[in-house]
């Protein structure tokens, strides 16, 4: 999908040189790249960017100034895209904790479409780590267009939609949705608004948004200054100190106080930004602290319970004392593996297997139908065990059969049971399929969490595609108080693993006990409920509801890496500073699809598809859904003189009509595309136009042959007059040239094979 789009694109380009910009236009036309450009740059989008959709190329021009070019003849299929061109920018940034809230305001005009004639939008966002769309709106002079979710079995939303578009994700963190039928030379306002997570490395906290524009959406005209501005806030909720370290514009700062950070940036420039937008700001502590924040839930919330978050940062002190490590990688070989998920996949651990300490402790397992051990209890890491564990990789990781989880998962399992170490045990499982006994799978973790061991095996999950069932793999995670990463796209399967080593190989706290069975609270929910390990590469984030009234004070207790006991104190605070009720929907949402998942729970599905409809999260009991309004302006009274508030002139809006979206949700795995070993990223291919002829002419003639024989061909051509007869020959000599021109092309092709 994301190749088809880049085509799309760069025929659109072509497709825009069209348009003439006049005699003293400032910006040339888009020229076309050479194979050296093209080799290292991408039609992507690296911005929020508007496209024209053209399907009959005679439409492009000038809505101000036509060309009167000549007639173009064909159509565009698949349609091209067109860049349109920006008038204005602005974005507003809120971080708070670990999520960042992104609003996007920008102008385009449909440039390069007749004034007479319209056109579709596509709207591309891309986004950051981890972004999650919220709502995007386009006003235009004829109506407004804005998305909102409904939930799935919603019949009187679906009865209203007229129909189904095909609004989806390009790639993980690209997200494209279709305005329909926007007249050319219209000015187009949107507003976008995401959510994305913060990167956290070494106490540093990352911004990064895509803001890098391509020089083809700068207005062809003379060189008219344009405002370009850039809003960030920070407040982390604590009561310490926040510093600036990085950032890639000149922002000036605004507000420095405790735990909170404001900037501003905003220039005249000439073109638009050229590169992302980065911040990064560290919050200094010796040691590990943490604490507790309260908020009341609105009038129109849900759940009108208390609402809580609890969050833990690594101190400097702590963070370069981690748990020696027992790791145990369990690897699906399974035949949709092969290529590059596999390769990837490979050098991910040929990179982890090099970070392991001489006293760390490791072992392989790769399975398809079958399992694979490189040895068949732990060995420590030292440097020729782990040459023998690469040259091992290299000999069995040879992608073919099926996809069985449990026995490898079992197989890891019992090669912790007799160690009694200081070290911490980790499983790391890798999939890109899924199973039909993930349930029992579930269960069978859960009975072996519940045996006597100081520290019980973390499970690190790590999905490789939408094929498998991230949702099972994320209830494995929080049994197993490990941690939970995805590649939904083949090309980032090597960073994201590598970051999920890193991040599990670095627990500094673990076994963490938070008294909340002593609270004196009614209706007590907490997500997730098994609390992870704290990691120096990642901050903890617990949350949940209550009701009742909640101790001034907590104390958060655990294991440090020698085995000694940790405790801190969480002071607890009301925060009307932090819209609690922003930061943590999605990710309760997805720990609770979890449980759903798992219990097959229909209440709790109908709860998670109202929490998605108020918070604007997707989910996979939503869908979204673009609402179109127009205005329609009110009978003028031509008795009145003055300009006086006549309400019979105002524009009224009136419902247009609803176009339902693509399902937005990652599904919960797919089980036959598993069992046939397709590969990630792969989508079923259509048939093309002219095998669907061939076959449709062959089977035709087949039958006709069936019911014709040579007397009856006779008999009937002897009853033919003059113009039947040459319409025949002439039908036939054609079919005859056709049949001349495959052997020609099969004799004349070169292939001595």
């Amino acid at each position: 999908m994301a190749e088809e789009f880049a085509r799309a694109v760069e025929d659109g380009l072509r497709l825009s040189r069209r348009v003439y910009l006049g005699k003293d236009r400032a910006v040339a036309p888009p020229r076309p790249m050479s194979a050296m450009e093209k080799a290292t740059h991408s039609y992507l989008p690296t911005a929020p960017m508007l496209y024209a959709v053209i399907e009959n190329p005679a439409i492009v021009d000038n809505p101000d100034i036509p060309s009167y070019q000549p007639h173009v003849h064909g159509r565009c299929d698949p349609p091209a895209l067109i860049p349109l061109q920006m008038n204005s920018s602005s974005l507003d940034a809120d971080c708070y904790l670990d999520t960042a809230f992104l609003t996007f305001t920008g102008s385009w005009r449909v440039h390069c479409v007749k004034g007479s004639k319209f056109c579709d939008c596509r709207i591309a966002i891309p986004m950051g780590e981890q972004g999650s769309i919220q709502s995007v709106e386009v006003e235009v002079p004829r109506g407004l267009y804005r998305t909102q979710l409904v939930a799935i079995d919603d019949k009187t939303e679906s009865e209203k939609a007229t129909q189904v578009e095909d609004g989806s994700y390009l790639k993980p963190h690209i997200f494209t949705v279709k305005i329909p039928q926007i007249d050319g030379g219209t000015n187009l306002l949107v507003t976008i608004s995401w959510s994305q997570k913060l990167s956290y490395y070494d106490g540093e906290f990352s911004l990064k948004i895509p803001f890098s524009f391509p020089e083809y959406v700068t207005p062809a005209a003379k060189k008219i200054s344009k405002r370009e501005k850039i809003k960030l806030n920070v407040n982390c909720g604590l009561g310490t100190q926040v510093l600036c370290r990085t950032t890639s514009h000149p922002l000036k700062e605004l507000r420095r106080q405790a735990g909170r950070l404001g900037y501003l940036y905003e220039a005249d420039v000439i073109n638009w930004s050229s590169n992302d937008f980065v911040f990064t700001y560290s919050i200094s502590s010796s040691q590990t602290f943490g604490g507790v924040l309260l908020q009341s839930p609105s009038a129109l919330d849900i759940d009108q319970r208390e609402m809580f978050c609890c969050y833990l940062f690594p101190g400097i002190e702590q963070r370069k004392m981690v748990f020696r490590k027992e790791v145990v990688f369990v690897v699906d070989i399974s035949g949709s593996m092969r290529g590059q998920p596999l390769e990837d996949t490979k050098s991910a651990l040929f990179a982890a297997l090099s970070k392991l300490d001489s006293q760390d402790a490791f072992s392989i397992i790769a399975f398809n139908d079958q399992t694979y051990r490189f040895s068949s209890s732990l060995e420590l890491a030292t440097k020729e065990a782990i040459e023998n564990a690469t040259q091992w990789i290299h000999m069995n990781f040879v992608a073919g059969g099926g996809t069985n989880i449990l026995n490898p998962l079992n197989q890891a399992l019992e090669m912790f049971s007799n160690t009694t170490s200081k070290a911490i045990p980790l499983i790391f499982l890798i999939t890109d399929g899924a199973a039909e006994d993930e349930r029992h799978i579930c269960d069978v973790l859960k009975s072996h969490q519940t045996k006597n061991r100081t520290i019980s095996p973390r499970v690190c999950t790590f999905g490789i595609g939408r094929f498998c069932n991230h949702y099972f793999l994320r209830m494995l995670a929080m049994l197993g108080r490990g941690f939970y990463d995805a590649a939904y796209d083949v090309d980032s399967i090597e960073a994201r693993m590598q970051n999920l080593f890193a991040t599990a190989s670095s627990i500094i706290l673990a076994n963490i006990c938070i008294d909340f069975e002593t609270l004196h609270v009614e209706d007590f929910e907490v997500y997730p409920y098994q609390i992870p390990d704290l990691s120096s590469g990642s901050p903890l984030v617990l949350s949940g509801r209550y009701n009742g009234l909640f101790p001034k004070n907590l104390e958060a207790r655990g294991i440090l890496a020698d085995l000694s006991n940790f405790s801190v104190d969480l002071k607890v605070q009301e925060t009307k500073d932090i819209p609690l009720d922003k930061v943590l929907p999605k990710h309760q949402i997805d720990i609770l699809t979890a449980q759903a998942w798992l219990t097959e729970n229909k209440k709790l599905e109908e709860k998670i598809a109202k929490m998605s409809v108020q918070n604007a999260v997707a989910s996979e009991y939503t869908r979204m859904t673009v609402i179109g309004t127009e205005r329609t302006k009110g009978t003028i009274d031509s008795t009145k003189t003055k300009k006086v508030h006549d309400p019979q002139n105002l524009e009224e809006p009136k419902q247009q009509k609803i176009i339902v979206l693509q399902n937005l949700g990652l599904g919960f795995g797919n089980l036959t595309a598993t069992a046939e070993n397709t590969r990630p990223g792969s989508v079923e291919s259509k048939p093309d136009a002219a095998e669907l002829f061939v076959k449709a002419a062959s089977s035709c003639c087949s039958m006709l042959c069936e019911k014709l024989c040579c007397m009856c061909c006779i008999q009937t051509c002897s009853k033919m007059n003059d113009q039947c007869s040459i319409l025949m020959t002439q039908l036939l000599g054609s079919l005859a040239c056709l049949g001349c021109f495959s052997c020609c092309e099969l004799c004349c092709s070169g292939d001595e094979g």
